[in-house]
């Protein structure tokens, strides 16, 4: 029996370790690659530096944070515009304001960033009306659901992110049409635009 036989038994290759050169190539494909932030791009490069180790010794020490920062510079990263496309993408699935601030903070983007792109009400009504209609939740339930299922469907929504106010009111609405009809309120006094 060959190694062809047993892919198992051949031995696995270890990776070269990284110089400046590779660890800039592995940068700028992973921005090349992912829509991403300046925190996300630093631990992924400081990942592959655990994983495969240094090898620029004369070169000096490996810098994550300068290279994100150079990214920032020469515009391939922008924070900003990620955090305004994952919120509009996340509001648009049906998560709430609080469950987009997690997202956001968990891919690095700071409290003043988050804060720029903050939905207003009609954003955040329509994102809990997009979860309920894809949920089939309330009023969307193709048949009224028990108490012990309408508490689970509530749970659902705050669990997404919804403040309790918006999802007593979806829940509350006595047919999709009023469901709809609240979502829109705000639209119609010219207070925002749905979310981007």
């Amino acid at each position: 029996m060959t190694e062809r036989d047993h892919p198992q038994s051949r031995k696995k290759r270890t990776p070269r370790p990284l110089d400046k050169e590779r660890l800039q190539e592995l940068a700028l494909a992973y921005v090349a690659r992912f829509a991403t932030t300046a925190s996300k791009l630093e631990v992924y490069l400081n990942r592959k530096l655990r994983e495969r180790g240094w090898n620029g010794d004369a070169e000096g020490h490996p810098d994550p944070a300068a290279i994100a920062a150079r990214f920032v510079e020469l515009g391939y990263i922008d924070d900003a515009a990620y955090a305004r496309s994952r919120a509009g993408g996340l509001l648009r699935r049906g998560y709430g304001p609080r469950r987009v601030s997690q997202a956001l903070n968990a891919a690095g983007v700071d409290e003043q960033t988050r804060n720029s792109v903050e939905h207003g009400d009609h954003a955040i009504r329509q994102a809990a009306l997009a979860l309920a209609r894809k949920r089939r939740f309330g009023p969307f339930a193709l048949e009224t659901p028990d108490r012990d299922r309408r508490d689970k469907q509530i749970a659902a929504m705050l669990r997404a992110g919804h403040g309790f106010d918006c999802v007593r009111a979806i829940m509350d609405a006595e047919s999709a049409a009023a469901a709809i009809e609240w979502s829109n309120e705000l639209a119609s006094s010219g207070h925002e635009e749905e979310f981007s």
